[in-house]
C-alpha cells in the first residue's frame, strides 16, 4: 500500500474528507495520511479508539510517535490525556489501549534503529507560542500558537509536516482546519497566515531527508 508515498511531493490531507478504515482490532478505526506498507509499515495515520478498545501487546521495531487528540490513551507506562507526546523507541513494547475512548496522531517505522530514547510530554503544561517536544540531529518537534491573522514564512530545507490542532490557517491555494494535515517537501517553503481565531499546530520538521534510509 502507498498513499502519499513520494516525499518529494506536497500532500495535503483534509480531515473531513477522508474515510475511516477499519483496523485489524475490533472497535479501532484509522485516517491514512501516508503510508508506505501494509499492516506493518512506514506511516503517518490518525487512530480513533472506541471505549475501551485496545491492540493486543506488540512490539515496534522502528518506533513509534504519537500525540493524543482527544480522549485517553494509555499502556503499561500510564494514561495519556489530551495533549500527551510520546515517543516510545525501537524494540520497545506495550499494550495500547483507550478505556474511555481516544484519537491520536502516529508515526510509525520512521526512528533512527538505534534510537533508544523514551519521551512523554505534557504539551498542555505550558502557555509559550512555542512548546518544543522533541530535538535531535536530524529533526525537531514543537507545537506553535499562531495569533489570528499572524503570517508565517518559513523555510523547510528538509521538509515540514504541520497538523491543524485547532483553528484555521491558509497555506498557498489551501485553507486548512482542525485535523487537517500538510507535509512540504524538502526544499519547500511554507508561507501561510493563521485565520481569524488563530491556529494552534504540530510541527515536526528536519526528517524527510531520512525518509528513505530507515
Amino acid at each position: 500500500m502507498r498513499i502519499n508515498a513520494d516525499f518529494e511531493q506536497r500532500a495535503v490531507v483534509r480531515f473531513a474528507d477522508t474515510p475511516w478504515v477499519p483496523s485489524p482490532a475490533a472497535g479501532v478505526e484509522r485516517k491514512m495520511l501516508d503510508r508506505i506498507g501494509e499492516e506493518v509499515a512506514r506511516a503517518t495515520t490518525i487512530v480513533r479508539f472506541a471505549p475501551g478498545s485496545s491492540f493486543d501487546a506488540h512490539t515496534h521495531d522502528g518506533g513509534e510517535e504519537y500525540l493524543v487528540l482527544e480522549g485517553e490513551f494509555q499502556d503499561e507506562t500510564g494514561n495519556f490525556p489530551v495533549g500527551a507526546y510520546v515517543r516510545n523507541p525501537p524494540t520497545s513494547r506495550h499494550t495500547p489501549a483507550a478505556s474511555k475512548g481516544a484519537v491520536i496522531l502516529v508515526k510509525l517505522h520512521q526512528f533512527d534503529p538505534a534510537d533508544r530514547v523514551t519521551v512523554h510530554v505534557d504539551s498542555n503544561a505550558s502557555n509559550d507560542p512555542v512548546v518544543a517536544l522533541f530535538e535531535d540531529e536530524s529533526e525537531q518537534v514543537s507545537i506553535e500558537t499562531w495569533e489570528p491573522g499572524q503570517r508565517i514564512s518559513r523555510l523547510a530545507p528538509s521538509g515540514m509536516e504541520v497538523f491543524i490542532l485547532e483553528g484555521e490557517c491558509r497555506e498557498g491555494d489551501d485553507v486548512l482546519s482542525r485535523w487537517d494535515w500538510l507535509r512540504l517537501p524538502p526544499e519547500g517553503e511554507f508561507e501561510g497566515q493563521a485565520g481569524p481565531e488563530g491556529a494552534r499546530v504540530w510541527i515536526k520538521t528536519g526528517h524527510l531527508p531520512q525518509m528513505g534510509e530507515k
